[in-house]
């Protein structure tokens, strides 16, 4: 297996995992009268998130002469979901809500695992090519 497809491996795995946590074990508040606060939206914009990075990782693994391209194209996606959750989309205003809790700090080491992963393909690629 050549290096360049590792790190989009790692990528689509982290992008399943952000996916299935948003909705799953990751996910936002959910309140005693059944509403759904502001984290609610956070939760939808990263699993949004999640979904594009994986179609990126998957592009990655297929097209080959794409995989620079994707790789860096992932970076920003990375990084908007890194800013998703309390700065882009507010969250609940107690700290020791769920979405504070579990929510931010996972999907913040998740997108940020996978922005080190887009950055080391894009490297990679590079470097075969010179």
């Amino acid at each position: 297996m050549k290096k360049q497809v590792i790190p989009a491996i790692v990528m689509l795995t982290l992008s399943l995992v952000i996916v299935i946590g948003s909705q799953t074990f990751l996910s936002p508040c959910v309140h005693e009268d059944g509403s759904s606060g502001p984290c609610h939206w956070a939760g939808q914009a990263l699993m949004g998130l999640g979904c594009a990075l994986g179609v990126l990782a998957a592009i990655a693994l297929c097209v080959k002469r794409a995989r620079p391209g994707v790789y860096l194209s992932g970076l920003p996606v990375c990084a908007l979901g890194i800013l998703t959750p309390g700065t882009l989309i507010d969250l609940c205003r107690m700290s020791t809500m769920r979405c504070r809790m579990v929510m931010r700090p996972a999907m913040i080491l998740l997108f940020s695992a996978a922005l080190l992963c887009a950055l080391a393909g894009a490297v990679l690629t590079a470097r075969q090519k010179s």
